[in-house]
């Protein structure tokens, strides 16, 4: 699959799960009677068959071992339909899934029972303000959701919060994508795909003076899917995503308390650098005085 339309599959997992911090969007299109989080949900797990899900977890699990998480209560962050968390499951995790979206948590929570995962939590929550009823061994937050957060000083604020959650030296695993990606890969780009029951255009902007990529992202839907030849409905949301450095990072981190252990290159343990892509953070939680300790 060309590495575009991958990453148009990731940009709209993560709208999914950080969509409630935009205020724009529309209720519904005229005449139909789903709101937008409904829309989106009812097609996710369809537009999202791309992702090489196994593989990225299989690194996932990778790092948590690395760092002494081999198992234990796990929380990740920006859980969309639950992909990620039940794969974490399977391998043995207690899992915990925090998304914005409550669309998305039905999908979710439909899916456990299914897997027999009826054990994983789901939280409606913002991971700007998440709260857990008590400490975890590790929190994860993958698929560049951490973009979506555009002010470096709420990604702190996040890390802060995972340094209050975690259990005594346990770690954070994020990922991001890098400035470089938006500037010099992704950039101005259109990329469209016909399916038999949805379609999409993805118009891409990315803005160097700000570092805010912008997804114009139009979704075509069949107002009655069983239609001979249906009528489509178009929605059409706008969304962006900070391009962060490598430096970025080491300041939310620092500046939140949590000790840096490393920045990968997704999927190696080779070190981040500045021509990297994707990137995965490892932070460890650090003493704090006002904090219960077991």
């Amino acid at each position: 699959m060309h590495n575009y339309l991958l990453q148009f599959t990731i940009n709209l997992k993560l709208w999914y799960n950080l969509s409630c911090y935009h205020d724009n969007l529309p209720a519904m299109a005229e005449g139909g009677n789903m709101n937008a989080y409904e829309v989106f949900a009812s097609v996710y797990d369809e537009l999202m068959d791309n992702i090489p899900y196994d593989d990225w977890c299989t690194y996932i699990i990778e790092v948590l071992k690395k760092y002494g998480v081999n198992n234990g209560l796990v929380c990740e962050l920006g859980c969309g339909t639950g992909e990620v968390t039940e794969r974490l499951a399977d391998s043995g995790y207690d899992m915990i899934g925090i998304d914005n979206s409550y669309e998305m948590l039905e999908v979710a929570n439909e899916k456990k029972l299914d897997t027999g995962h009826e054990s994983i939590l789901y939280l409606m929550q913002d991971m700007r303000e998440f709260e857990l009823f008590g400490t975890v061994n590790a929190i994860v937050c993958v698929c560049d959701s951490i973009n979506y957060l555009t002010e470096l000083s709420d990604i702190t604020h996040v890390f802060r919060l995972a340094n209050n959650y975690l259990e005594s030296r346990g770690i954070f695993v994020c990922d991001f994508k890098t400035r470089h990606y938006f500037r010099d890969v992704v950039a101005d780009s259109t990329i469209a795909e016909d399916r038999d029951d949805v379609s999409f255009i993805w118009d891409n902007y990315y803005d160097a003076e700000t570092d805010i990529n912008e997804l114009a992202l139009s979704l075509f839907l069949p107002e009655e899917p069983d239609d001979e030849c249906p009528l489509y409905r178009k929605y059409q949301e706008f969304h962006y995503q900070r391009g962060l450095t490598l430096e970025d990072m080491r300041k939310c981190v620092a500046n939140s308390g949590m000790e840096l252990v490393a920045m990968y290159d997704a999927f190696t343990f080779e070190p981040a650098t500045d021509s990297s892509e994707r990137v995965y953070v490892v932070a460890r939680e650090t003493h704090q005085d006002n904090k219960h300790y077991e």
